[in-house]
């Protein structure tokens, strides 16, 4: 009997692409999922638990050929123990990461570095998607781009923003494949676009002139700080957006290089996505 692929993080934005993608395959599925209301599709094995257990986790990757994680937290705290039981049980792990994990200054690596780190200290054939950034952050923008006018800051800021069923594409490639292991793919969209016309781009897609209002930077870190929680990350956020309108975010051919076709473009991911901003 064919070995399963373990999936966590398998109804999110990446996740549930991964699970269809293997599925369209032929290769089981198995899921970490915390409810029994997780949605998944017909005969897709789930196992109750919580990526940071990792207990759970050992029972989750017992048996299993792959494993696709993702860590949802914002902080490296406890990725060891968990990091280590997929490597026990599955042998290879592939890594939803960042991009500033590659980054020559330890400092600024920030948590995804630290979470590489253990993933690769844990013995397992690794493979990090380094991901700019995915493009379905622009659902952030969903409620008003129904009213026509999106306020936010910095909207010439370009980012190289992927589209999910990209990173997912990628993904299956890396669990099934060989000549995968030890790669650190950085995985963007085609070029990259500002958030103005990222947009634009919308609006077109669900046939609603849209306009972008630029938003002062105190008042955006005002908003931020609610959402993160604090100041800190609001202003990293921040600084970060202001660094690309000037430099734009790096577009990679990586993408390409292991789909054997170009990356899909904003655009594209704005007509998928058109009903959530309708």
């Amino acid at each position: 009997m064919e070995r399963p692929v373990l999936v966590t993080g398998a109804t999110g934005n990446t996740g549930r692409h991964v699970v269809a993608g293997l599925l369209a395959e032929g290769v089981p599925v198995r899921a970490l999922v915390r409810r029994s209301d997780h949605g998944l599709p017909a005969g897709v094995e789930a196992v109750d638990g919580d990526i940071a257990d990792p207990a759970a986790v050992a029972r989750a990757a017992a048996g299993t050929r792959a494993a696709y994680l993702v860590w949802p937290l914002m902080t490296a705290d406890g990725i060891g123990p968990v990091a280590a039981a997929l490597a026990r049980g599955a042998g290879r792990v592939v890594l939803l990461s960042a991009a500033n994990a590659g980054s020559g200054d330890p400092g600024e690596r920030g948590s995804a570095g630290e979470v590489e780190d253990a993933v690769r200290g844990s013995g397992a054939s690794w493979t990090f998607l380094r991901v700019t950034g995915l493009a379905a952050n622009a659902l952030q923008w969903a409620a008003q781009v129904r009213t026509g006018t999106v306020r936010a800051p910095y909207g010439r800021a370009r980012r190289s923003l992927v589209h999910e069923r990209d990173v997912a594409a990628v993904a299956v490639r890396a669990l099934l494949d060989g000549g995968h292991g030890g790669r650190a793919y950085l995985t963007t969209g085609p070029e990259a676009v500002s958030q103005r016309e990222q947009v634009r781009i919308l609006g077109e897609a669900v046939g609603v002139a849209t306009r972008w209002e630029e938003q002062p930077r105190d008042e955006a870190a005002a908003e931020l700080t609610a959402v993160f929680g604090g100041p800190g990350c609001a202003g990293a956020a921040l600084t970060y957006w202001e660094s690309l309108t000037g430099r734009p975010e790096e577009v990679s051919p990586d993408v390409e290089r292991v789909l054997g076709r170009p990356a899909l473009a904003f655009g594209e991911w704005a007509r998928d996505r058109a009903d959530d901003f309708r």
